[in-house]
């Protein structure tokens, strides 16, 4: 009997969520075969047998919350051994990302009922079990955990209470009835609008990346003194230089020349004059960081990403808009490595793409800096007191921690970006 295991999935990671089973119990795999797939908070992984046989068991669930090194599923090797599967020929050739590691772990063979009732229900191993074993049904608890996670803590808490639904049979009548409001009264007002036809309404659950994602942009928003100035860019030089050599830079290195790489190579440039824009806060120190790896936020299906141009200062304009992308395509195709996203000292967001004009980009914590860039626009500009021309315009903004960065110190930083993206000749000196 072959155990099959959560892999460890690097050093930031230490659970996921199953979102498919690609095989189901009795269904016979080769190895190699793709058996599920495992999202996380970065990244979402393919779980491949490591030997060929048959499925046994399914422990855990699809939308289950599992921990590295739990065993998930079983697949015996006595009989149908090498057989082939639907799940096999539809994913022939399909490659895992992630190995398995050999790790001890417990699983009972079988769930009880009501554990299969409360699977969709995300909570820890370790709280699944206690609740068992204290005849605690999951589905009455609230978590303390932003994510919503239900922890061993606070399934004790729960059993410890004087008198819950499931324990109070011995409890008066009237304080049973006084009881039974407070335990479906905070369920049935949120579900009452999936009943009413007059008010079609339909229930989704947040997937783990997008509850990842918003607790840490409340998080950043908590704990960092955030502030945005602005500022707006004359992009005529720039266009400028695109109409002219568009043509030869897509022969030469086989890429567009886009605008984010002028962009990254002006952040660069601003980022030597002002390092603390550069840096983290850590407890009571500042670390300034004396290399630049640039986050480019990405909108992919499950979200935002933010993968990052490793050593941006050591690039020329190809390299920057090769890296660029090669990891929005990824991104998109859902094959972002965790490598591809780790680290990171400053971040850049489009929202120019879908044609914002003008937004507040939010910290990508633990950084301190985040530049937006907006929709080029058209507008009369005054050149001088007689003179008024349309240019292509671009309003950006910068989010910045005042707990470092001093306000002169953003607006001149903001002031910096603009003049090299105005004068592109600098970027080639500063960036």
């Amino acid at each position: 009997m072959h155990e099959i295991i959560v892999p460890a999935m690097g050093e930031s990671i230490t659970e996921g969520t199953i979102s498919k089973w690609v095989v189901k119990e009795g269904d016979s795999v080769n190895q190699g075969d793709l058996l599920l797939e495992l999202e996380t908070d970065k990244v979402n992984l393919e779980i491949s047998a490591e030997q060929s046989g048959v499925l046994k068991q399914i422990i855990r669930q699809e939308g289950d919350t599992v921990q590295i090194g739990e065993v998930i599923g079983t697949i015996s090797s006595g009989e149908g051994a090498g057989a082939p599967s639907a799940a096999a020929n539809s994913t022939e050739g399909a490659s895992s990302t992630a190995q398995t590691a050999e790790a001890p772990a417990a699983a009972k063979p079988s769930e009880p009922a009501a554990e299969v009732s409360s699977a969709s229900l995300s909570a820890s191993p370790g709280a699944r079990k206690l609740a068992r074993e204290k005849g605690i049904d999951l589905t009455q608890m609230q978590a303390r955990d932003p994510l919503g996670r239900i922890s061993q803590e606070d399934v004790k808490s729960f059993g410890d209470r004087p008198s819950q639904p499931a324990q109070s049979s011995a409890a008066p009548s009237g304080q049973r009835e006084a009881q039974k409001p407070s335990g479906s009264s905070a369920s049935k007002p949120a579900e009452a609008p999936a009943f009413n036809p007059a008010k079609p309404a339909e229930r989704q659950k947040m997937s783990r990346r997008r509850l990842t994602i918003a607790t840490r942009l409340v998080e950043a928003q908590r704990t960092a003194a955030m502030l945005t100035t602005f500022n707006e860019v004359d992009m005529s030089a720039i266009m400028d230089i695109r109409k002219r050599r568009k043509q030869s830079f897509q022969e030469k290195h086989e890429v567009g020349l886009g605008f984010m790489s002028f962009f990254t190579k002006a952040v660069v440039g601003a980022l030597k004059a002002f390092p603390l824009l550069n840096a983290e806060i850590d407890g009571e120190d500042i670390i300034v960081k004396q290399y630049y790896d640039i986050g480019i936020a990405v909108s992919a299906k499950e979200g935002l990403v933010v993968p990052v141009v490793r050593g941006a200062d050591r690039l020329g304009f190809a390299e920057i808009e090769k890296q660029i992308g090669l990891l929005a395509g990824k991104a998109r195709a859902n094959s972002l490595g965790l490598s591809d996203l780790q680290g990171g000292t400053f971040t850049i967001t489009n929202g120019g793409t879908f044609g914002s004009l003008l937004s507040t980009p939010i910290l990508n914590s633990p950084q301190v800096g985040i530049l937006g860039m907006h929709k080029i626009q058209t507008r009369p500009v005054a050149i001088d007191q007689e003179r008024m021309e349309n240019r292509p315009m671009m309003y950006i903004a910068l989010s910045y921690d005042h707990r470092i960065v001093d306000g002169s110190e953003a607006v001149r930083f903001l002031v910096k970006v603009k003049e090299m993206l105005e004068d592109p000749e600098t970027l080639l000196l500063e960036g």
